[in-house]
């Protein structure tokens, strides 16, 4: 992974070998360029990280570069989904996890009554989701009944 600069500030990032070729078209370069190659045209290695753990239902990453301490290092912001879309996308999956567990009250579900009963409070806490605090960007999803 490589980031093109101009006068030593980010230009282009993600940028490729074939960026290169495209942005010189009359330029032939060796089929394996060197660092010197790369850094005559401005451009730089840039060290991965590993993206941070996010819930999509929620938050977006985004991934950027920065110079730190003479490296460029790919960065990762974590950006909040506008609510009333994370809220709906919490409700979506809340709705599919109820839907999965219709079968639990039917009245030929083999389940015993104690059985049942876990079941109605897990369900029950399904639906109170949407009044946790910090919904819908910090949900306590409830464990299944075993």
């Amino acid at each position: 992974m490589y980031i093109k600069t101009k006068n030593n500030q980010p230009y282009k990032f993600p940028y490729t070998f074939t960026d290169l070729r495209k942005d010189n078209p009359n330029t032939s370069f060796p089929k394996n360029p060197s660092a010197s190659v790369f850094a005559d045209y401005g451009i730089h290695p840039v060290t991965k990280t590993a993206a941070p753990e996010c819930d999509s239902k929620t938050h977006r990453l985004q991934q950027n570069v920065e110079l730190i301490d003479g490296v460029w290092t790919q960065t990762w912001q974590l950006q909040e989904i506008e609510e009333t879309e994370a809220s709906s996308n919490i409700r979506a999956e809340r709705n599919q996890r109820l839907k999965e567990c219709d079968w639990t009250h039917m009245t030929d579900s083999p389940l015993n009554t104690e059985d049942k009963a876990a079941w109605a409070s897990y369900r029950d806490a399904l639906r109170d989701i949407p009044e946790q605090t910090g919904f819908p960007y910090s949900v306590q999803w409830p464990s299944e009944p075993q």
